[in-house]
């Protein structure tokens, strides 16, 4: 971002030599005043401002002082109100020329400017003293114009600094935010994990027991046992999500592959056979480890969403889109079955709307949010976008 200073010392030279050419050519009409005024200005342009990388070369900058001190000398010459002209001058020598240079510069530039202007009966001690107070005048500016250069790169390199701690921050307080929860969530997993090993996984045991004993019963017809082994597929994985969660594990399909976009392929690969409903998987972005919290949320989400498409949209195509951004990873669900009226019955203990209402807890945790557009026989999308938090790089 340019600065206001910047702008300024960008603008002066071209100001101090056509401003002097607007009161000179008021007075008098010389063409040769105009020319050589252009020729400055355009001349300045083209060393430094359209060839910015020529300042780096030594020999550039001198030819560039040489000829612009040699046209100055010309216009204060003609007219001493181009005496001004130098002030541009000094600023140029100390943001071109390195160290004592600059001073130089300033001391060729004053003796120009006075040799410059016509005597007028001046004696050499007036010329000397007229040197003296210039050099001393613009050394002075340009010490000012210096500092107020480094205050302004000092302020620049602050700014930069101050830019990348804010981003840091930004990145140490998501951690902390997933930490945190992870923190005060644990007595309550310790609790929800011995309720689920003394009822939902008890529970799912009998009903193997159970399905395995209708399974070997007599009359049993082919339709009637592929639906059973379907149900007992069902029963078993069920089961093993249950002891893996009594175990804090992560999800099953996670714990095996590689990537999370790899599992979302594996569960609408399996939803899709026991629903009999094609589900397609697609990835954008540069896929990367997230942490498991945020893949396992993610995962859930597109669990349940497919898991309310089977019960209750009775739709004929579903389409996953996991999308890999900067600061976000965002998950779409999209059906083209039944539909609803969103926002009507989102109550716990509503039926399937029971799961809408947990997606939406399960982003939320996370700092992340939950979106869902439906209308009656015009199917259902739900995007859950949480932040893109990294994978701890123990894991």
């Amino acid at each position: 971002m340019v600065s206001r200073w910047e702008r300024v010392t960008a603008a002066l030279p071209y100001l101090l030599v056509l401003l002097p050419a607007l009161f000179s050519l008021l007075r008098t009409w010389r063409v040769e005043v105009l020319a050589l005024a252009l020729f400055a200005a355009a001349w300045h342009w083209f060393v430094v401002a359209f060839r910015p990388g020529w300042s780096a070369r030594a020999w550039v900058v001198a030819g560039y002082f040489v000829v612009l001190l040699a046209v100055v000398a010309a216009l204060v010459r003609i007219d001493p109100v181009f005496t001004v002209t130098g002030v541009g001058m000094f600023v140029q020598c100390f943001a071109l020329l390195p160290g004592l240079w600059a001073y130089a510069g300033v001391a060729v530039t004053v003796g120009t400017l006075v040799a410059a202007r016509p005597p007028a009966g001046r004696t050499p001690v007036e010329l000397l003293a007229s040197f003296v107070v210039g050099v001393l005048v613009a050394s002075m500016t340009g010490l000012v114009f210096q500092t107020v250069s480094e205050q302004n790169a000092q302020l620049k390199e602050k700014s930069a600094r101050l830019a990348a701690l804010a981003e840091e921050n930004a990145d140490l307080q998501a951690r902390l935010l997933v930490q945190a929860r992870e923190a005060g969530v644990l007595g309550e997993r310790q609790r929800l994990a011995r309720e689920i090993h003394d009822t939902v996984a008890q529970g799912l045991t009998g009903i193997l027991t159970q399905l395995e004993a209708a399974d070997e019963a007599a009359g049993a017809t082919p339709a009637v046992r592929a639906r059973l082994a379907t149900v007992r597929e069902l029963a078993r994985e069920s089961l093993t999500e249950a002891r893996r969660s009594v175990q804090a594990l992560r999800p099953a399909p996670l714990a095996t592959a590689a990537q999370l976009g790899t599992a979302l392929a594996e569960v609408a690969a399996a939803w899709s056979r026991t629903c009999e409903v094609p589900a397609s998987v697609s990835v954008t972005g540069d896929a990367r480890p997230l942490h498991t919290e945020v893949e396992s949320t993610l995962l859930r989400v597109a669990q349940e969403a497919l898991a309310n498409v089977g019960k209750h949209a009775r739709a004929s195509r579903v389409g996953i889109t996991l999308s890999y951004m900067e600061d976000v990873v965002a998950l779409d669900v999209r059906d083209d079955g039944s539909g609803f009226t969103p926002g009507s019955g989102f109550t716990p203990g509503s039926g399937g709307r029971f799961g809408l209402v947990a997606m939406r807890q399960r982003v939320t945790r996370l700092a992340g949010s939950l979106a869902v557009e439906s209308a009656p026989g015009q199917g259902t999308a739900i995007s859950a976008t949480v932040p893109a938090i990294p994978a701890d790089p123990g894991t």
